[in-house]
């Protein structure tokens, strides 16, 4: 707004400087011509009283028509060493004139002075602006992005700093993001190197007790064997998962989407943990409307489901139930997933979506990062997830796709 007010301060200043001159040498013309107009008049009417005093017969209208004559004798001066074309009869006008000529002359000396002042008032401001934008680059050279520039301008050098000050939270982003980026980093290093930590020692451990004990039982050398393979589907499986997160982190997902039925989805999910259920002896109880669809990538929110439906077989009871319920109306389509088990506490509630995080009924497989891969994936489409869980009463998970 500075920038918009001193714009038009200088216009004003401008404006009536001009008008002011154009005024005040309309003025002087008009006093010039006045004062020549008298000295004419003056001298005129002294020579019609010598005219009429000499020539007492002649008429005021033969006068007249001598004055208003077109036909003039230029010559008549000369013998008197005066040039009619060059300089005037009447030697008061003379005099005027030389006085009008150096008022004139010092009127432009003036007009000049001052637009003389009003431009370099104007430039300095300029090189006053162009020095803070120098300081504005010089301190984002520095790194120092807490700069306020004035948005709201119309000169150049004004738009100039808005692009500066855009450039300049981008940077400011930019940096922010970095740092962002590097800190998330560390911390899924920090977080992976202690999900693969457990599982490594543990092979190198039943490794090491193989090899040192060549005699070893053929039941305890196939159950370490199993626990080595156990342990290394783990490892597999979190690695794949990490794999797919860093794939959304970067953006370099591209969803696939189609108008899909929701049940196709549900039964696809519950396929993939067919065995699990026959294992746990557990159902899954499925019921909502058929035709209900869902625009989204098909493969994706299966692997959402199917994690969540894995998470509810994990915390369930051998011989409990999952009721998988789903419908849709003019605003989203919801699928709600519940299980009857231990349910969550209300300290781990707030964090079973974030990456590696296990609460107290984890199971010893379990690596954390399922549920927080199914958040992310149905953010993807879309859609948001919420839980709502009692311990001892089991979970319900409902997902909403808008």
């Amino acid at each position: 707004m500075a920038n918009k007010i001193k714009l038009k301060k200088h216009l004003i200043c401008i404006f009536v400087c001009v008008v002011c001159l154009l005024i005040l040498f309309l003025v002087i013309n008009i006093y010039e011509y006045s004062v020549y107009t008298k000295n004419f008049n003056d001298k005129i009417v002294g020579m019609v009283g010598k005219i009429k005093e000499e020539y007492p017969s002649i008429s005021d209208n033969e006068i007249m028509q001598i004055f208003n004559s077109e036909d003039s004798n230029i010559n008549i001066f000369s013998k008197y060493g005066i040039d009619v074309n060059k300089e005037s009869i009447i030697l008061k006008n003379e005099k005027s004139y030389h006085r009008f000529l150096v008022v004139n002359i010092g009127f432009l000396l003036l007009s000049n002075f001052i637009l003389l002042i009003i431009f370099f008032k104007y430039n300095f401001e300029k090189d006053k602006e162009i020095n803070e934008i120098i300081k504005y680059i010089e301190e984002i050279n520095k790194k120092n992005y807490s700069l306020h520039i004035d948005e709201i301008s119309e000169d150049e050098l004004s738009i100039l700093k808005n692009e500066i000050y855009k450039t300049t939270i981008m940077l400011k982003e930019s940096a922010e993001n970095s740092l962002k980026d590097k800190i998330e980093l560390k911390i899924s290093l920090e977080d992976i190197s202690h999900q693969l930590k457990t599982p490594l020692t543990s092979i190198l451990v039943m490794l090491d007790n193989i090899i040192d004990n060549p005699d070893m039982d053929v039941d305890t050398r196939v159950d370490f064997i199993r626990d080595v393979k156990r342990e290394v589907v783990n490892i597999n499986f979190l690695v794949q998962a990490i794999l797919k997160l860093s794939k959304f982190d970067s953006n370099t997902i591209n969803f696939s989407k189609e108008n899909i039925l929701v049940k196709d989805i549900i039964d696809e999910s519950v396929k993939n943990v067919s065995s699990l259920c026959d294992l746990r002896n557990i159902q899954v109880e499925i019921n909502g409307d058929e035709k209900a669809q869902l625009n989204c990538d098909f493969m994706w929110q299966v692997e959402a489901i199917t994690n969540i439906i894995k998470n509810c077989i994990d915390h369930s009871n051998t011989g409990n139930k999952i009721c998988i319920r789903y419908e849709k109306n003019n605003v989203y389509v919801m699928i709600k997933i519940q299980d009857f088990g231990d349910g969550i506490s209300k300290k781990d509630l707030p964090h079973i979506f974030e990456r590696f995080y296990k609460g107290e009924n984890s199971t010893d497989d379990s690596v954390g990062i399922g549920l927080a891969l199914s958040k992310t994936i149905i953010e993807k489409d879309n859609g948001n997830i919420s839980v709502e869980s009692e311990k001892g009463k089991g979970s319900c998970f409902v997902i909403k796709y808008f």
